[in-house]
């Protein structure tokens, strides 16, 4: 049984970090916006509250339960691995991403919301690879890392640390990436 990844210091941190983005923008109500792995929906709410409209809003993830929630919370969501299902472009595309390498001991229900690979850092990169034909002219990608993550391959992306917070035993980094 696969459950809904409940909001942790990794999903506070990026909506606090979306909503000074949001609030900074004098056409917030013009702006399409995606969410990647909508899980509880906390980044949908937080995009919403900044004045997104939410005809303006579309969120997708791999797990059934995640977007039938999202769905009761009256968002446009749709069951997709990344982008296999989406269409369309957006002006700002966010993903807090399963990003921990791989631990073995860990069960099989929880690793589809945690572990990004071996590595950590394989499944940011299909991400970034198919995000390209997704974002519009001078679109932008919101994207959580951990210190943990390791392999990332940024592409042909200009990136921009927008914050960074210490935790017990990693560091969160949010990016905004852009292409070149």
């Amino acid at each position: 049984m696969k459950t809904i990844y409940e909001p942790a210091e990794d999903s506070f941190f990026l909506s606090e970090i979306l909503k000074n983005i949001l609030e900074k923008s004098n056409k917030k109500s013009e702006i399409k916006i995606l969410e990647i792995g909508c899980g509880s929906g906390i980044q949908l709410q937080t995009i919403k509250k900044a004045g997104v409209k939410k005809g303006n809003i579309l969120s997708c993830d791999i797990n059934s339960e995640a977007v039938s929630h999202c769905k009761k919370l009256g968002f446009s969501s749709v069951k997709s691995d990344l982008f296999e299902k989406i269409k369309g472009k957006f002006d700002i595309i966010t993903f807090n991403p399963p990003y921990l390498p791989e631990d073995k001991r860990e069960p099989k229900d929880s690793k589809t919301a945690t572990t990004g690979g071996k590595k950590g850092g394989e499944l940011i990169n299909k991400f970034l690879k198919q995000a390209k034909s997704h974002l519009a002219k001078n679109g932008k990608i919101i994207l959580l890392t951990s210190s943990l993550t390791q392999g990332i391959k940024w592409q042909n992306y200009k990136k921009k640390l927008l914050g960074k917070k210490k935790f017990f035993f990693e560091e969160l980094r949010v990016w905004e990436l852009k292409i070149i």
